[in-house]
Parts: C-alpha cells; sequence; structure tokens
C-alpha cells in the first residue's frame, strides 16, 4: 500500500513541476519571463491551441488541484510511515545504547591459543 502511494506521489509531483514551468510568469523580473512573445504561433506555448485567458485558468486550477493531491498522499505516507515504524522516538534513546538489531557482536579471542603446538 505504502508503495502504491508513494509511486503516485512521485507522478503528482513530477505532473505539478511540469504544470508548473507550463505557466507564464507574469511579472517580477522583466527578462526571465522567456523570449515566446505573443499568444499565437508556434513559439507561444498553449497559447495558440486556447486564449490567453483560458490557459492561465486551466493552468492555475491544474496546479491546485496536483497541490492538493500532493498534499494529500505527503500526510498520507507521514501517517503510513508514522503507523510501521518500531515505535520509539530517537529523541528518547540513551546515546550509549546500541541497536541490538544492527549491532553485531565482536568475537572474542580464545586466552590460549586453539592449535596444538608440537613437544
Amino acid at each position: 500500500m505504502e508503495t502504491i502511494i508513494l509511486v503516485i506521489h512521485l507522478l503528482i509531483g513530477l505532473a505539478l513541476v511540469g504544470v508548473v514551468l507550463m505557466q507564464r510568469s507574469e511579472g517580477g523580473l522583466g527578462g526571465l519571463g522567456g523570449g515566446g512573445g505573443g499568444g499565437g504561433g508556434a513559439s507561444g506555448g498553449m497559447g495558440g491551441l486556447l486564449g490567453n485567458r483560458t490557459t492561465a485558468n486551466l493552468l492555475t486550477r491544474a496546479t491546485a488541484v496536483l497541490a492538493a493531491l500532493f498534499m494529500t498522499t505527503s500526510i498520507s505516507l507521514a501517517i503510513l510511515a508514522g503507523s510501521t515504524s518500531g515505535g520509539g522516538s530517537i529523541v528518547n534513546e540513551t546515546p550509549g545504547t546500541p541497536h541490538s538489531d544492527t549491532m553485531t557482536p565482536v568475537p572474542t579471542l580464545p586466552a590460549t591459543p586453539s592449535v596444538p603446538t608440537s613437544e
């Protein structure tokens, strides 16, 4: 279940980045908006298919929907991760306590040699 939500989360994230990058810059730093020019023609992006206002509304709504879905999947993943964790907090651990699951015991050396010696 967690893997399915994670894959959906990644796809929504990629779609959100794509929709944000398709939007036209409307202010701020003049030259950063790109050299696309007006709304029509080959260099106008989606402006050639739809009107400028319609395109702006579509991309704004798509951004809002994708952002809401992204936040929902983020909260879902956080809840799933919290329910499947070990139940403790790293803050409550003492620094000298080793993890029994991750630490391997160090073998002790025998007091006498194990290889017989000739007499």
